[in-house]
């Protein structure tokens, strides 16, 4: 799921989602669209470097392997640390390993873990604690929503998918410090992968004693460049430097104190007062405050849309959907609902992925929706006709609940009445909740947002195979997925491309879901705030980050 040069940044939601593979409050954490709760006392600004920083909300889980969203990822990047971590050009280099080997054939990966990597609690981080990690993220009994990032490693969808075992998955830990990985075909980008949190090691001893070791403060384990010192749920979390990480000396906050305010307008409030030291921007400040000095501005691979539930009436006709997509006018929900110079989306994979032949993706495979409601109206009369209605059903919209979801939607409930007569209704629902009824097929129309796990455009588009968790349409097709499987395991690189083209201009003639716009960053920083790395694909990175 990436990128232009957009000029904003968004928790909504969270998908996201998602991609999310994200929770479908996509856009990026702290400094997200929208953030957190007041912060409570603030005793811990009194000694050393403090980074004040907003959350949005609460994570749904610290637990690497289900804690598969922005409001997770974010926390988890600071607290721990994978194989490999996101350098400050954005691409994959050396985290926990010092370094690794590539096989002739590109199947298999061997890993040296740094002999001097530790626990937060001191113990030596080894192979096990990867090969534990991996494969309890792939135990169907955890359930997992990143379980499907792991399917290029051999033996891993079968035992995922109950029709294989756990032995067959071919992650090892030869030795202490060594571990390898077999993948089912050649990928190129796997190293990227592993920057995801959904393959960050657990601290297998810990985790044996207690399965519930992530859920508070005093029994977290981590392995990253903080330690999670205290946490008040659905309130804050507090960060401290954690001298055990092996590169302990780049590090220069002692600090990060989190709150969780999902409210535009009360963070920035908060970032004005001095409670917060990063704020995004509220959109009806956008034309008043985006081109000051102390605002950064940068891509963010993801994409907001919106599901058609095909299993619920009327959007099992193709037609119907289509007219609803052209019904909408995203120029204008770009420049004057959601402002700070977020791009309108007229296709699914956003900008920034290189082609094999120096093309963006996004311009070779052009503008795959549009604005027309003359058609629409046309196809809506078409759609009614074939499927017997003298009238539609009645249609719910629904979002989680966020200021700027709302205002979205809104935006959309007037141009479905405006340029198709169709009266919809609004419905939103916090995002625990929207998100398990969205899983379950219980919505029949509903926002979503994506945000890239890794980079490569097949990441958004593997969402709509069968069966996929991040499905949630209904929709099958056998066709898709095979253009799917060709776009993930074809080694000749122009011809993956193709098949991911053809892939994404499917979904835009089956309209099972409408692209509204790109994510991007804007974030406002305090005077003295320096070093946070905010990638257009990942998570942001506080290792570097200082306050003078």
């Amino acid at each position: 799921m990436k990128k232009l040069l957009f000029l904003l940044m968004a928790v909504l939601t969270i998908f996201v989602l998602a991609a999310c593979t994200a929770n479908e409050n996509a856009g990026k954490s702290d400094e997200t669209e929208n953030k957190g709760n007041e912060p409570g006392d603030s005793k811990d600004v009194e000694n050393g470097k403090v980074l004040k920083l907003n959350n949005g909300t609460e994570p749904t889980s610290l637990d690497p392997s289900i804690g598969f969203d922005a409001v997770s990822w974010d926390p988890l990047n600071n607290l721990m640390e994978g194989l490999t971590r996101l350098d400050s050009e954005h691409k994959a280099a050396e985290g926990v390993t010092e370094k690794w080997d590539i096989s002739e054939d590109g199947l298999t990966y061997t890993f040296q873990i740094r002999e001097n990597a530790k626990w937060s609690n001191g113990d030596p981080v080894v192979a096990k604690d990867f090969e534990y990690a991996w494969k309890y993220m792939l135990n169907p009994d955890t359930a997992s929503p990143a379980a499907f990032l792991a399917y290029f490693i051999k033996g891993a969808e079968d035992y995922n998918g109950g029709d294989g075992s756990v032995d067959d998955v071919m992650v090892t830990a030869k030795d202490e410090k060594t571990l390898e990985v077999v993948l089912e075909q050649p990928t190129g980008f796997f190293l990227d992968v592993l920057t995801n949190p959904a393959f960050f090691p657990i601290n297998h001893k810990v985790a044996e004693e207690n399965p519930n070791w992530h859920a508070e403060a005093d029994t977290f384990v981590g392995n990253g460049p903080f330690k999670l010192d205290s946490w008040k749920h659905d309130e804050e979390m507090v960060f401290v430097k954690n001298e055990h990480y092996w590169d302990v000396d780049s590090v220069k906050l002692d600090k990060v104190h989190f709150a969780m305010v999902n409210d535009s307008n009360t963070q920035y409030q908060m970032f004005q007062s001095g409670e917060l030291d990063t704020a995004s921007i509220p959109p009806e400040l956008s034309d008043e405050l985006i081109n000051g000095d102390n605002v950064f501005i940068g891509p963010y691979g993801g994409l907001e849309f919106y599901r058609f539930n095909l299993t619920m009436e009327p959007f099992q006709n193709k037609k119907i959907r289509q007219a609803f997509s052209l019904a909408v006018n995203r120029e204008d929900i770009a420049k004057y609902v959601v402002k700070n110079g977020v791009e309108p989306a007229y296709g699914f994979v956003s900008p920034g992925y290189t082609s094999p032949t120096g093309t963006d993706f996004r311009e070779k495979n052009g503008d795959l929706v549009s604005y027309d409601p003359e058609k629409a109206k046309q196809l809506l009369e078409e759609g009614m006709k074939e499927e017997g209605y003298n009238e539609l059903p009645p249609i719910t919209l629904s979002y989680n609940t966020n200021d700027t979801n709302k205002a979205v939607a809104e935006a959309l409930q007037n141009m479905f009445m405006d340029n198709l007569g169709v009266e919809v209704t609004l419905e939103n629902q916090e995002w625990n909740v929207f998100s398990e009824a969205q899983k379950a097929l219980e919505l029949q129309f509903s926002r979503s947002s994506f945000i890239n796990d890794y980079n490569d455009p097949v990441n958004f588009l593997e969402s709509f195979i069968t069966d996929s968790y991040m499905n949630r349409t209904g929709f099958s097709s056998k066709e898709y997925d095979e253009l799917i499987t060709k776009g993930k395991t074809e080694t000749n690189e122009e011809k993956r491309w193709e098949a991911l083209y053809e892939a994404e201009r499917m979904l835009a003639d089956e309209m099972i879901a409408i692209p509204i716009r790109y994510y991007n960053t804007v974030v406002l920083e305090a005077d003295g705030v320096e070093g946070i790395l905010r990638h257009p694909v990942g998570y942001f990175d506080l290792k570097y980050a200082d306050k003078k």
